[in-house]
């Protein structure tokens, strides 16, 4: 499709990582006409203001970046919230979405939807060939949902729904909360932290528990009462503790290099070029002389269409296609801090899945490779992160 600058584009969890940095990317863009409601306002899990939003808003494009998310501690604690909270969100948007005639769709996932053994790098038809990784299974089954909900809505009603999944993200806007925060905002602040304590600099971390409390403990509390719950999370003086052996490898992605592949995409792809089949619409659908598609003519209703084959694994892999051990990643971060102190790893805690690189040659042939190297960053996030608590 063309969008205009006037495209009436509805970015639901435009608060978070990556959807604030679609939205500012789409503003650079000369896109205004954003519509974004925080939780409070509209709540994605309640159906019926789902649809009241769709009523009154009428989007004619959506992007759905709002998930509930978290790292491995947040997983394990929360399993039920991950796939049910997850599941009302995508299916209240994407339905209501199709009701109301939007006419694209960009639904975000994660590359957790890989098997936990799937072979390196992976490719998007690795999907669904072996078991997933049980920390994360419940968001994971909750995305490949997802990701498969638009799929079938293409297939059987000829929308333009396109799901990409991203690779571990970092970025302005991130979360440092160290109970349910991922791996590289909690080890920043982790290191920040112990640093701080060292330095005895006490106004610095009053002001950090502040912005961030930390299981109720914040900068009002006793010196005891922070010192003990930070060393709950691996927090010490000069020492912070990080979870697992230090050697899964993984790859990290820069959130506005993220926000500028989604915005590529939704520019300039479309379902028929993930399938490589020019005439998508015109071989499933009856086609009218000026072009339009007939929804209530579809064939091969239920995703068999003998004209096509088999179609499947249309998400697009978002990544940077390179990747570094967790215990390189807090070299990095423990540079960028200027932390002087020791950095230990607890190997009784899970290390969660091995590997994690994607594939991205899919992503490439499509136009985009990512700007922001993993050095760059880091340091970049770091000064956000100081710049954030004012």
């Amino acid at each position: 499709m063309n969008m205009d600058r006037n495209t009436k584009i509805y970015v639901a969890g435009h608060h978070g990582l990556v959807g604030s940095a679609i939205w500012n990317n789409l503003e650079k863009r000369g896109y205004s006409n954003l519509i974004g409601r925080s939780h409070k306002e509209l709540d994605l899990t309640d159906q019926q203001a789902v649809r009241q939003f769709f009523d009154e808003e009428r989007p004619q494009v959506v992007v759905l970046a709002a998930a509930f998310v978290g790292g491995i501690m947040a997983n394990s604690l929360y399993r039920a919230d991950f796939i049910m909270q997850n599941m009302q969100m995508q299916c209240n948007v994407i339905s209501e979405a199709y009701a109301h005639n939007v006419q694209k769709l960009l639904f975000l996932g994660s590359t957790c939807i890989y098997p936990k053994n799937a072979p390196q790098p992976m490719r998007e038809d690795y999907l669904l060939t072996s078991p997933l990784e049980y920390t994360n299974e419940e968001y994971a089954i909750a995305k490949i949902a997802g990701l498969k909900m638009c799929e079938s809505y293409n297939l059987q009603y000829g929308t333009n729904y396109i799901a990409v999944m991203p690779t571990n993200l970092y970025g302005p806007n991130d979360n440092f909360h160290l109970e349910n925060s991922h791996v590289m905002p909690a080890m920043m602040r982790k290191v920040y932290l112990a640093k701080l304590i060292h330095d005895d600099d006490w106004l610095a971390i009053r002001r950090d528990l502040d912005i961030r409390p930390v299981e109720g403990v914040n900068g009002s509390s006793s010196c005891d009462d922070i010192l003990s719950v930070l060393a709950k999370y691996g927090i010490y003086n000069n020492k912070v503790v990080l979870w697992g052996t230090g050697t899964p490898l993984r790859e990290f992605l820069w959130s506005e290099d993220m926000a500028d592949a989604s915005v590529h995409v939704l520019l300039n792809v479309d379902f028929k070029d993930i399938i490589g089949i020019e005439k998508y619409s015109s071989v499933h659908y009856g086609v009218s002389t000026d072009g339009a598609v007939d929804r209530n003519h579809a064939v091969g209703r239920g995703g068999a269409i003998p004209q096509l084959g088999e179609i499947r694994n249309c998400h697009i892999n978002v990544g940077t296609g390179k990747e570094l051990t967790i215990r390189a990643l807090s070299e990095l971060v423990v540079s960028t801090v200027g932390f002087t102190g020791t950095v230990e790893f607890d190997t009784t805690k899970p290390d969660g899945t091995m590997r994690k690189l994607i594939d991205v040659s899919k992503l490439h042939s499509l136009g985009w490779t990512h700007k922001v190297e993993i050095d760059e960053g880091v340091r970049r996030l770091f000064e956000w992160y100081k710049s954030s608590l004012g």
